[in-house]
């Protein structure tokens, strides 16, 4: 099936000059590149692009406890709470700061199973978790311990759309000039 789905390479992959990676990793999986521009994206507009939705911030937060457990440090101790919404927030507001610090590089890509393709090409959003072979597998190397402990989002370098609802929404938000 014919699909359009939104990337952003995020502030740590432009400043590492990865840019021309992803887009050929892209174009040599077939994916054909329908739209490009690079921007310090706007603090409105990161707002909308991680809505402050309950399910947003319950899985940011149930994220950070998880990762928390997984390394024996405690949430609570480090953030006064271990409930998932009021850690989601925190997180939210981590990843906005770091969206908008700097120039990130949003594209919509179309195939046959786009978003599917692309999110198997960018791999697990824990870098640890990458496998070798995708974007994040080979060239991020930040932890969410690590990220917590700097009080900052993790640096995964790449933004990909979830699911069609997911890449649909994207698309108008960052290209309100393409059809959806």
């Amino acid at each position: 099936m014919l699909e359009r789905s939104f990337t952003m390479i995020k502030p740590d992959g432009v400043k590492r000059s990865l840019v021309g990676e992803v887009v050929g990793r892209f174009e040599r999986a077939g994916l054909k590149l329908v739209a490009l521009k690079m921007l310090t994206p706007a603090r409105e507009l990161c707002e909308k692009h991680y809505p402050g939705t309950p399910e947003l911030l319950k899985r940011l937060g149930d994220n950070t406890v998880r990762g928390f457990g997984e390394i024996g440090k405690d949430v609570v101790k480090e953030f006064g709470t271990n409930d998932p919404i009021e850690l989601g927030k925190l997180v939210r507001g981590w990843l906005m700061n770091s969206i908008s610090s700097s120039n990130v590089v949003a594209m919509v890509w179309e195939g046959n199973n786009a978003i599917t393709n692309i999110r198997k090409l960018v791999g697990s959003t824990v870098p640890s978790e990458a496998t070798p072979g995708t974007i994040r597998g080979d060239f991020s190397t930040d932890s969410p311990d690590l990220a917590n402990t700097e009080h900052r989002s993790l640096y995964n370098l790449i933004h990909a759309s979830g699911n069609a609802e997911e890449a649909k929404f994207e698309v108008g938000l960052w290209f309100p000039e393409l059809k959806a």
